[in-house]
């Protein structure tokens, strides 16, 4: 199963010839764009994040077979020891030799294009909505806001009966919103465009757990939402009639985060917490698929790799890691000395080359995912950073924090 998409008689020098002759169809593409210098492809509202252009199908392939060869050429190796050490150091140090002739990022620059204010209280969590400008967020004050990324403009406004809102989501339709948090419930509010209207009246309770709602996500329809609690279980649900349709024991601790694989077949998703541990379930079934547990304190957020294949976790243990789902065990760490507080919200780039991650010293770190090294340190929020998420084009990303603040970057 690791194995997939490479022959046989693939080696490391195959893979390496073959890294060449798309580094080589990366540079004629660069030709025809002027030459532009890599190092002034630095983020704005028209450019993507990941600074793959120009060229970002080949780097997109380029980063795919890396991966797929470490995925291998861990698996080819003995079974994962109980500790987890050896194989951290095997898959980190193949990551990276792999990695040593992709081209650096270079200096990577990136600033506060739009500041949302409006929240009473620590920002907790937020949204994007798949029309790429409209974002959700949710507060301590017990208020859920609806906001125009572009004029900062509120659109909607929701205030819950309970403080500590501390989840909510956009419907993929863009016609509906999900949130709950102390309440232990997951509620739905239907959109219009009457901006005065009364959307507490057509709240919908679809989700009732035994403790509070720490994440929740729709799946690929408007129909169906996945939670997560702190009763230690993820759950899915129909919204239309709110019944239970499968459930997910085997977290030992609270349920602080999850993500669906990007597949729009896909019939997994992610789940971390209290634990320590990162679950990866069936949806069907019920059951867990892969389990890893190489953090040394709780998961915060978790985050499918574009492509599906891997995912990262950001954990108060103040390290980021990243998982091959093929070689079913962990492929890097980003960390530095100097990091000591935690990682609260992590994301990847459209092309999945940079991680980037919210931390709980007010900062915002941006990791090449190939190479393991810090590429950026992003300042301006006045509190943790809570919450963060790269927008569905790649062309900016939001943070939310206990500052009161969300701010999009670019």
């Amino acid at each position: 199963m690791a194995a997939d998409g490479l022959h046989e008689n693939e080696t490391l020098a195959s893979l390496k010839s073959e890294a060449e002759s798309l580094k080589g169809k990366l540079e004629e593409e660069r030709a025809k764009l002027h030459d532009v210098e890599f190092a002034q492809l630095c983020p704005t509202l028209c450019d993507r994040l990941d600074c793959s252009l120009p060229g970002a199908f080949v780097h997109g392939i380029l980063q795919r077979r890396i991966l797929e060869w470490v995925a291998v050429s861990s698996s080819r190796g003995s079974s994962r020891p109980r500790d987890g050490t050896s194989i951290s150091r095997v898959s980190c140090s193949a990551v990276h030799q792999v990695a040593e002739r992709v081209e650096a990022l270079g200096q990577f620059v990136m600033k506060t294009r739009r500041t949302l204010k409006g929240h009473g209280n620590k920002v907790l969590c937020m949204d994007w909505c798949k029309d790429k400008r409209r974002l959700v967020s949710s507060s301590q004050d017990g208020k859920v806001i609806v906001w125009d990324s572009f004029t900062t403009n509120k659109e909607h406004a929701v205030t819950m009966p309970c403080t500590w809102v501390m989840a909510c989501a956009y419907a993929p339709s863009g016609c509906a919103i999900a949130c709950g948090g102390l309440d232990n419930k997951c509620s739905v509010y239907p959109l219009t465009f009457d901006k005065n209207e009364n959307m507490a009246a057509k709240k919908k309770s679809v989700a009732m757990h035994t403790n509070y709602l720490s994440a929740c996500s729709f799946t690929n329809s408007d129909m169906q939402i996945l939670t997560a609690s702190g009763d230690g279980t993820c759950a899915l649900w129909d919204v239309e009639s709110g019944q239970l349709l499968q459930s997910f024991h085997g977290h030992g601790a609270d349920v602080l985060c999850l993500d669906l694989a990007p597949s729009e077949t896909g019939n997994t998703f992610v789940s971390g917490g209290c634990d320590k541990k990162a679950m990866v379930w069936d949806m069907r079934s019920g059951q867990c698929v892969q389990a890893f547990e190489t953090h040394e304190s709780d998961i915060n957020s978790v985050r499918y790799y574009p492509s599906g294949d891997a995912f990262a976790s950001g954990s108060d243990d103040a390290t980021c890691r990243l998982y091959d789902l093929r070689a079913d065990r962990e492929v890097a760490i980003y960390s530095k000395e100097s990091i000591i507080f935690g990682a609260s919200s992590v994301d990847f780039s459209l092309s999945g080359r940079l991680l980037f991650a919210g931390y709980n010293d007010y900062t915002i770190n941006v990791w090449d995912v190939l190479k393991g090294s810090r590429v950026s340190i992003l300042f301006g929020h006045e509190n943790r950073v809570s919450t963060l998420r790269v927008s569905p084009d790649g062309t900016a990303f939001c943070s939310g924090s206990w500052d009161h603040t969300l701010r999009v970057w670019a």
